[in-house]
């Protein structure tokens, strides 16, 4: 797997790059993960009707500087910021033997992996994709996930919340779900934080280990 980090990168311009990376890996190149951040934004998903769970008027976004974007992923309504670690990996699931279902679990198991290293326990909601975290007594989902299989080609991926500024959720009712919270890796660490560089590594190593390439069949026949 070939990794790339493109720093802050806007939204749609690093949805391009994927669309380019997905023809690439689709014609057999060596799968991709991106790693980034992007300035804010709200994205939507494919569904319809998404925009009743934007609670902000388009003026009141524009004057804090926050794009809109529907997008083709998966899921619902998300806020993507600075301080947020955002990984698109582009994989061709029959390499590893995945369904849809089957991937989106090992997203979760990634990040859920990636959140132990700092001693943060993590998990899944079986009514709600993600992963989440107790944060006060309180369940707050700590990383979104949204995918697109075209293909069998993977796009889109998860979104970390390491320093993200919460208040951003505020503007919108994340992943369509009614009075659940959202939280941070720096919310529920305080002083002892990890920063993003050191998430970025721990994210990538687990990568690695989920999507490792089948090892060869040697025959045994003559």
């Amino acid at each position: 797997m070939h990794i790339e980090d493109l720093g802050l990168i806007p939204y749609r311009q690093a949805w391009a790059h994927q669309e380019r990376l997905h023809e690439q890996v689709l014609a057999g190149t060596q799968e991709r993960l991106l790693l980034l951040e992007h300035p804010p934004v709200i994205t939507l998903g494919r569904r319809p009707g998404l925009n009743q769970h934007l609670l902000a008027s388009s003026d009141y976004l524009q004057s804090l500087g926050v794009e809109v974007v529907e997008s083709d992923r998966g899921g619902d309504i998300t806020f993507h910021g600075p301080g947020q670690l955002v990984a698109y990996s582009i994989i061709r699931l029959a390499d590893h033997g995945l369904s849809v279902s089957a991937y989106v679990h090992k997203l979760e198991q990634i990040a859920i992996a990636t959140l132990a290293d700092f001693g943060i326990e993590a998990g899944v909601d079986p009514k709600a994709v993600g992963v989440w975290s107790d944060d006060n007594g309180t369940p707050a989902k700590i990383c979104a996930i949204g995918v697109r299989i075209r293909r069998g080609v993977s796009l889109h991926g998860l979104a970390m919340n390491v320093t993200t500024d919460l208040r951003y959720f505020e503007l919108i009712v994340p992943c369509g779900l009614h009075g659940r919270a959202v939280t941070s890796i720096q919310k529920l660490l305080g002083d002892r934080a990890p920063s993003m560089e050191q998430v970025k590594e721990r994210l990538e190593s687990h990568f690695h280990t989920a999507f490792r390439p089948a090892p060869a069949v040697t025959s045994l026949r003559k």
